[in-house]
């Protein structure tokens, strides 16, 4: 084999140049050793994908053979996805990925659940961006390929009781924002006749603003006599509020208010049976630990009469009875975040080894996209907020005026970094608290107002001190002197 040395060129700078040697060279482009593509090796063979559709739902098993795959269309009918599950259980398939296509794969999911099989609830993002064309036949395919090779990680979902209170609670709360909707249109109707019940009262639905509207609805036009239905804890007297009543009172007008009162208690009445039904599935997810026992008070004395005066005790108690711990206790939740929580992630948190994990499902952590070792502007992917994490939002805005640590610290931060930045933090924060409570047991307990301040100033000192050290200099504390 000839070397570079051993070329004539090589000898005739070796000749030439005396003391010097001709060092190789390699011309062109470096030739790289070829290697072989890294495939992807199947861990599992026992596993089935799932594209599902409005229609049709086409699924990609093993081979009865045991070489290769097969695909199979099935319709959307009930026994089409029985016959699936005898299909599926015919080639051995233990375990079943799918896509979360819409409200379709909910009947797909509890059947082959209840049949046995391990389902694997998989985002559609994970699979948009598969090479070739994309077609209902292709995306079993992938989805089978990926489920096998262990690379799919599939989303959470609660318990079936879970499920189950979940349904009813969203439904509940969508009856809520359509009657608040009508409640808008009553205002509007009264607006037209330059009724201003929403000025003599801060609150249309509440006790004297649907005694007047239902008054005006009954035939009622004297407005001395409608400012009588004020309530004793009014903050305007009688006659302030009888100013804002006196309207034009138009035939079209009071037509659309008596409808839309119409509608709102029609909607009121079915709040209350979807009330009574959650207060029975409630009942039925009762610990037996904590079946019968009284729920002790709040140590928040303002707080519990809130709750009361509310009338949500029951929905307090019946939760602390499901759940076995009471998240009202911790300051800035109420009795409707802790339904939110309960309703939507349960009470088995397993599936969170620990709190970081809990809150990045929640869309709780913080997050900055950076490339090049420079952070990336604009809005972050992913970053709408889960239910669970808007309601702990909200509830970690009513602690701007609350008198105790949590709401210490939301001042605090809000200072040093803004009101939407404090939100965001606090809402992280109570998150964390409910996580300990439900799965360590870890009670919330508040620790005061002065007791944060004093632990604060503390750490402020000591990187006062570092600083100075940093400069060469020495904090004294002055110490105040008595007489």
């Amino acid at each position: 084999m000839r070397t570079l040395e051993t070329l004539p060129q090589a000898r005739f700078l070796n000749d030439a140049i005396p003391g010097c040697r001709a060092v190789p060279i390699k011309k062109g482009r470096q030739q790289m050793k070829k290697e072989k593509a890294v495939e992807l090796k199947a861990l599992r063979h026992d596993v089935a994908g799932a594209d599902l559709g409005s229609r049709e739902h086409f699924v990609c098993a093993p081979a009865l053979q045991g070489k290769g795959r097969d695909v199979e269309k099935f319709g959307s009918f009930t026994a089409e996805l029985f016959r699936m599950v005898d299909w599926l259980k015919a080639r051995g398939v233990k375990s079943v990925a799918m896509e979360s296509t819409g409200v379709y794969w909910i009947s797909v999911y509890e059947v082959l659940e209840s049949r046995g099989l391990d389902v694997l609830l998989v985002n559609a993002r994970a699979l948009l961006n598969v090479p070739g064309r994309k077609t209902d036949v292709l995306d079993c395919q992938w989805i089978q390929m990926f489920h096998s090779c262990g690379l799919l990680k599939g989303a959470f979902r609660p318990a079936d009781e879970v499920c189950a209170l979940r349904a009813l609670i969203r439904e509940r709360n969508t009856l809520t924002r359509e009657s608040s909707n009508w409640i808008n249109r009553m205002q509007k109707c009264m607006d037209q006749m330059n009724i201003r019940v929403h000025h003599a009262v801060s609150d249309i639905s509440g006790a004297t603003g649907m005694a007047i509207v239902r008054a005006i609805v009954a035939g009622e036009r004297d407005p001395v006599v409608l400012a009588g239905f004020r309530n004793v804890r009014c903050h305007k007297t009688a006659g302030q509020i009888a100013e804002h009543l006196r309207g034009n009172w138009r035939a079209e007008h009071l037509f659309a208010l008596k409808q839309g009162l119409k509608m709102y208690d029609f909607i009121q009445a079915r709040k209350e049976e979807f009330d009574a039904q959650i207060m029975q599935t409630l009942k039925e997810m009762e610990q037996r630990s904590a079946d019968g026992q009284p729920v002790p008070p709040l140590p928040q004395k303002e707080k519990m009469k809130a709750i009361k005066r509310r009338r949500q005790q029951p929905m307090r108690e019946a939760l602390y009875r499901m759940s076995g711990a009471d998240l009202t206790t911790i300051d800035g939740v109420g009795v409707e975040t802790a339904e939110t929580v309960l309703s939507e992630v349960g009470t088995d948190l397993a599936s969170f080894p620990t709190e970081h994990h809990f809150v990045s499902y929640l869309k709780l952590a913080p997050k900055q996209a950076i490339s090049g070792g420079k952070p990336l502007s604009g809005k972050k992917p992913m970053s709408t907020s889960t239910r669970v994490g808007l309601a702990l939002r909200v509830a970690a805005n009513t602690l701007r005026t609350s008198k105790t640590a949590l709401g210490a610290e939301f001042r605090r931060l809000s200072r040093l970094k803004g009101a939407g930045v404090a939100v965001f933090a606090m809402a992280r924060k109570l998150a964390i608290l409910i996580y300990r409570l439900l799965k360590f047991g870890q009670v919330y307990l508040d620790k005061g107002v002065e007791s944060y301040e004093e632990r604060f100033r503390k750490r402020r000192i000591i990187a006062c001190r570092h600083m100075a050290a940093s400069l060469g200099l020495n904090i004294v504390e002055e110490q105040q002197v008595t007489a």
